[in-house]
């Protein structure tokens, strides 16, 4: 892949990358090294402020860079993908060099101590130090935690982002509400009509990922596509699982909706409320600064394991600002990580359940760590979330007797917030149909 290298404006990164490679600098000095190897894409796009093209749903740059404890860099990139405002845009302190000329530059750090992390970086990269002479430092890529912890311009982007992507969404859920109904498309139009309507909002970069339409049966493999020879057309008596988001210059977004084609059984509005009390103990849980994602995830399957279900999935992932839809080290799961959920890290929350065999159920939105309020009498900082995506959630599929009354509050105040936020940037039946799908409970 060789897609241009470009600009990421201050407008949209809220930091310019002489500051952030000032900071990032001195955590390598802290760290006892003099410089820092750094290979990830993300890492690259983040600290540079640039983004590019050359992974899929993912505006990343390939590529390698040197940075020093004084914040000077060498960028290795393919000379192709070096555009014409990318030389100044990253100034005198970055060294722009060919690819070719990486291995040159390792040679040439003998006597030098290079923090270079094991989980992102090939054992090339430790050979090829190790044998210029070089000491090799392990450690974490010092941009990881800094990425994920978006700063207030990034957060107000995310949420313009998702009131904007909220609106094609709502279009394309009005679409699945009538439309679709009468129609029974296939799979693949279903992931087409979402697109378009993302695509109407003249803001999109690309999508955040292959759009996930499991009809039925397929709706119970959470990462399903629809593709060949396994795609189904949506079927009365069934539900339809969308999984989809977008590229934004000022976010990224992930959302998934479960819909009833046709009228529900009792069963499948018992296991869509079931899982709609695990999304909203997640969304409303407060708990002590410095608490990971490990410890929480139990909080949200509470409301399954007491009904004797569960799923086979995390709970949340980490969000990045105009990268990928899938960013570390922050996650929501019963494995995995105990890096602590800090303020301005993005997370999903997307409890499921899936009836193999039968139809799927997940309900995801995307939510930002904030401060939370201590109650009076507490004495611990406390964190929450703030909710990012506005979209609604199909009432025929929730079973409002099995909520209590916070639960039925949370999904009214919920509603009133998404058509708030939402309803302005829709006109005509589309609007008509939101008040409806937002109504109190």
């Amino acid at each position: 892949p060789a897609a241009p290298v470009v600009p990421h404006e201050d407008v949209y990164s809220g930091e310019a990358h002489a500051s952030k490679r000032a900071r990032i600098g001195a955590a390598v000095a802290d760290a006892g090294a003099d410089m820092v190897l750094l290979t990830a894409p993300s890492s690259i796009a983040w600290l540079f402020n640039v983004r590019g093209g050359d992974v899929i749903r993912s505006p990343l740059p390939i590529g390698q860079a040197l940075l020093a404890t004084d914040g000077t860099a060498r960028l290795f990139l393919d000379p192709v993908k070096v555009t014409n405002e990318l030389p100044e845009w990253l100034g005198d302190a970055v060294q722009l060099l060919a690819a070719e000329r990486l291995a040159e530059a390792l040679d040439g750090l003998s006597g030098q101590k290079v923090l270079v992390d094991p989980a992102l970086s090939s054992a090339w990269y430790f050979d090829r130090l190790e044998q210029a002479g070089a000491t090799v430092v392990r450690g974490a890529d010092p941009c990881a935690v800094p990425r994920a912890t978006k700063n207030a311009v990034e957060i107000e982007g995310s949420r313009q982002a998702h009131i904007r992507d909220g609106a094609a969404l709502t279009r394309f859920l009005h679409w699945v509400d009538t439309v679709a109904q009468e129609t029974l498309p296939d799979e693949r139009e279903v992931v087409e009509t979402l697109e378009r309507f993302r695509e109407a909002t003249g803001a999109l970069k690309d999508l955040s990922f292959d759009t996930i339409a499991g009809a039925g049966p397929n709706g119970a493999l959470p990462h399903y596509k629809p593709v060949g020879a396994t795609i189904r057309k949506v079927e009365k008596g069934s539900l339809l699982l969308v999984d989809g988001g977008g590229q934004y210059l000022d976010g990224t977004t992930d959302v998934t909706r479960t819909m009833a084609i046709g009228e529900p059984t009792e069963d499948q509005k018992r296991k869509f409320t079931l899982v709609l009390k695990s999304h909203v103990a997640m969304a409303t849980i407060r708990f002590p600064a410095g608490t990971s994602g490990m410890a929480l995830d139990a909080i949200a399957r509470a409301p399954m394991w007491a009904a004797g279900l569960d799923y086979d999935h995390g709970t949340g992932h980490g969000v990045g600002s105009y990268l990928g839809v899938h960013e570390g080290p922050q996650r929501i799961a019963k494995w995995g990580t105990s890096q602590p959920l800090l303020e301005g890290m993005i997370l999903s929350n997307e409890p499921g359940y899936y009836r193999e065999g039968h139809w799927g159920i997940r309900i995801e939105t995307l939510q930002v760590v904030t401060p939370a309020v201590v109650p009076e009498g507490g004495e611990r900082p406390m964190h929450g979330f703030e909710q990012l995506t506005f979209a609604p959630l199909d009432r025929r599929l929730i079973a409002v007797d099995l909520l209590t009354p916070d639960e039925r509050a949370y999904v009214d105040a919920y509603h009133a917030e998404t058509l708030a936020k939402v309803g302005p940037l829709l006109d005509g039946v589309a609007r008509d149909w939101l008040e409806t799908a937002c109504a109190p409970l």
